[in-house]
């Protein structure tokens, strides 16, 4: 019988095997049985603890404006399975998902494969039978051993390097540093888009002969101060990216988080460290694509009867600390009313520490239909005991969170809704049936 879309991924997820070694093996078995080569002329892998997805858009619209033929495979999806497959910026359709799931499982034989496996499986083999120009690839989970690592990349990418993930990672940025540096290639370009990358990106780089393409070292960018045409009218907001010898100045990002010019600046980074680009990449399309990149979940706005809702992924210290930075540059005229929930492994306090100071009243939420990784709200207050959010009002469920703080908000206020993928996206859905 003919499965749907659904039925696989409630089949994959069925079978994922609970206590799995991490590691390529079982893979590389699997893709040497589908026959597979290369995604695309080019191929582009990105890594690192925060901005993975924002530059991987970056990437893909950059591309896509110059005329390239482009494959993005991102994760985890928000609303739909299929938005972590995209060629030319259009989400697979399920009969083509269906049809690489249906090619692997005939494939594996006994060999088990994860949810993620899978899954990168099926992007490269419809990558490989749509002739792209370039595939770009996100890291799932560190590098090294990630199932995306699998592909030999013409430039790695690692955004950033912060505390995530330690039970699989390491405890402190140098371990994890040298999971991710994993991607790295020798002889290939390794763009790095932390300040300080830790001394085993460094290291792994140079041991392998990867020459490091660096944020602040080798290329840079910079706001610009407004500018004024002949009729003293005021032009619109620029930035600078620049390298030796060569400078652009850009429009901003739709992207709105400050640290978006952060992963602009690498994505274009990673796209002139291109060995053998697959065609031209002039000033224009860099433009262009910097100024129309989306992804969701980012600082994504809404109105609903004068209260300003906003939802965004962040989960991690990390990316909290940009959030409230974000917070900072754009106050609201009211109060901030924060709708809360995480995955019980993270560093839930180290977020909320993040951005107490521009929270107003907490509204916790639990994740018990967010798999083995979800929780209670019960267990997320303990966790969050001594710290800002400890008196905040707890709710089952998201949307339960979401729709008390929109009662409770007045015009002017602001709704901010984060913690993870399943916070957001649930969010997401209640905003759609409005």
């Amino acid at each position: 019988m003919t499965r749907t879309l659904a039925d696989w991924l409630s089949y994959i997820e069925r079978i994922h095997p609970r206590s799995i070694d991490m590691g390529l093996e079982r893979i590389r078995i699997v893709a040497g049985r589908l026959a597979l080569s290369r995604p695309a002329k080019q191929v582009v892998t990105v890594g690192g603890t925060n901005g993975k997805g924002s530059t991987v858009a970056f990437i893909e619209a950059i591309a896509r404006a110059a005329g390239w033929k482009v494959g993005a495979y991102t994760s985890p999806h928000l609303l739909a399975y299929n938005e972590r497959v995209r060629i030319d910026s259009v989400d697979v359709a399920d009969a083509g998902l269906v049809a690489a799931f249906e090619a692997i499982e005939a494939a594996r034989g006994d060999t088990p494969l994860t949810y993620f496996e899978y899954g990168t499986l099926a992007a490269l083999w419809l990558f490989e039978r749509a002739q792209l120009d370039l595939a770009i690839l996100e890291v799932g989970l560190g590098g090294r051993l990630d199932a995306t690592n699998l592909i030999d990349a013409d430039v790695a990418v690692i955004t950033t390097v912060d505390l995530d993930h330690q039970d699989y990672l390491g405890d402190d940025r140098e371990a994890i540093g040298a999971e991710k540096a994993g991607i790295a290639r020798a002889w290939k370009p390794l763009v790095l888009g932390d300040d300080d990358p830790p001394s085993s990106v460094l290291g792994h780089a140079y041991r392998i002969g990867a020459p490091t393409w660096r944020i602040a070292n080798d290329f840079f960018f910079q706001t610009l101060p407004p500018g004024v045409d002949a009729d003293g009218n005021a032009l619109p907001a620029q930035w600078r990216w620049r390298e030796v010898g060569r400078r652009m100045d850009l429009p901003m990002p739709q992207l709105a988080a400050p640290v978006q010019l952060r992963n602009a600046a690498v994505a274009i980074a990673a796209l002139r460290a291109l060995p053998k680009a697959p065609g031209a990449l002039p000033k224009a399309a860099i433009a262009e694509g910097v100024a129309t990149a989306h992804v969701g979940g980012r600082l994504q706005r809404f109105e609903r009867d004068g209260v300003d809702v906003v939802v965004d992924v962040a989960h991690n210290p990390q990316a909290a600390r940009a959030l409230a930075a974000w917070l900072q540059a754009s106050p609201s005229i009211g109060r901030t009313h924060a709708v809360f929930a995480a995955l019980t492994d993270k560093d839930v306090a180290g977020v909320v520490e993040a951005l107490a100071t521009q929270i107003a009243h907490w509204h916790l939420a639990g994740l018990a239909d967010a798999g083995s990784r979800g929780g209670t709200v019960d267990e997320l207050a303990a966790r969050l005991d001594g710290t800002a959010a400890s008196g905040g009002s707890r709710n089952e469920t998201v949307v339960e969170a979401f729709e008390q703080a929109l009662a409770q908000a007045r015009p002017g206020d602001r709704v901010l809704v984060f913690g993870s993928f399943h916070t957001a996206a649930a969010a997401l859905e209640r905003l759609a049936r409005d």
